[in-house]
Parts: structure tokens; C-alpha cells; sequence
């Protein structure tokens, strides 16, 4: 990707139109509704433009706006706590976005918080700073959280 240090408006814009796709796969995952999940990236598209000049390091600037639309996800899902809608389960995978039926199912088992840490590694191809930077949490805390998940699904996928 081209470097945009003097102009973070165009960079924030450029990295937005890249990643749409997988902004929005990340923040379906979470709602499980079409529209909803294009509101999320809508939205946390303006706020990182809008907040374009908080950007510390041209760098990161994709897990920064994965920061951004994960809050917004997190904030559309309180709100529709509160307005009593029924609450569902958070599944962090699409249907169609692994096949192994037995894996699939193995995720599913996994604390939430696993989940986040085996989807945004394996199926984000993030690295171990960059999730603790989307997740924030430490370092420490997300390698233990791999090791768990992983652990607990090489011995679900043994039987």
C-alpha cells in the first residue's frame, strides 16, 4: 500500500476501500444481519475519517479502524440489548467461511473470548501485538488465550 503520512484522510480511505470486505465479514460475524453488519462498517468508516488525525502510525492503520469496528459493533449490540431485543449467541464465523463441520463446531465450544483470538489469527491472518491492539488486552494475556483455544480444540478434534 502506498504511504500517506501527510495526508491520513487519503490513507484511512484507501486502507477502507482494501478491506471493506473483510471489515464486513468481521462485523457480520458478530450481528449475523446484513444490514446491520453494513451499518457497523458504515459507520465506523466515518468515525475513522472523522478521527483520521488520531491516527499515532500510518502502520497499524488497519487494526486501528478493526479497533473502531469493533467498538461499533460491541455498541450496536449493547444497544440492542437495551432495547430488549432477544439475545442471541455471538458466533464469530460465517456458515460458509470454513467447512470442516467438526472444527466448526469445536470454535463454537470455545469462550468467546477464544474465539475472537482464533478468528482474528487464522482467519484474519493477524499478528499476537495486533490482536492485544484490537482486543486490548496484554500480550501475555491473548498468547495464553491461543494456547488455551488451541489446546482445547487439538483434544476436541482428537476424539
Amino acid at each position: 500500500m502506498e504511504k500517506y503520512e501527510d495526508n491520513p484522510d487519503r490513507l484511512i480511505e484507501q486502507t477502507l476501500i482494501e478491506n471493506y470486505s473483510r471489515y464486513y465479514h468481521l462485523a457480520y460475524s458478530y450481528v449475523k444481519n446484513e444490514f446491520d453488519a453494513m451499518d457497523i462498517v458504515q459507520e465506523a468508516a466515518c468515525k475513522a475519517i472523522y478521527k483520521s488525525d488520531t491516527l499515532k502510525n500510518p502502520d497499524y492503520a488497519g487494526t486501528w479502524i478493526c479497533r473502531i469496528l469493533l467498538n461499533e459493533t460491541y455498541n450496536i449490540l449493547r444497544k440492542k440489548q437495551r432495547e430488549d431485543y432477544q439475545t442471541q449467541e455471538l458466533e464469530l464465523f460465517q456458515e460458509d467461511s470454513y467447512e470442516d463441520t467438526d472444527l466448526r463446531q469445536a470454535i463454537h465450544a470455545l469462550r468467546q473470548e477464544e474465539q475472537i483470538v482464533i478468528y482474528l489469527r487464522y482467519y484474519e491472518d493477524k499478528q499476537l501485538d495486533e490482536i492485544a491492539e484490537i482486543t486490548k488486552e496484554k500480550l501475555s494475556t491473548v498468547k495464553s488465550r491461543l494456547y488455551r483455544a488451541m489446546h482445547k480444540l487439538k483434544i476436541v478434534l482428537a476424539d
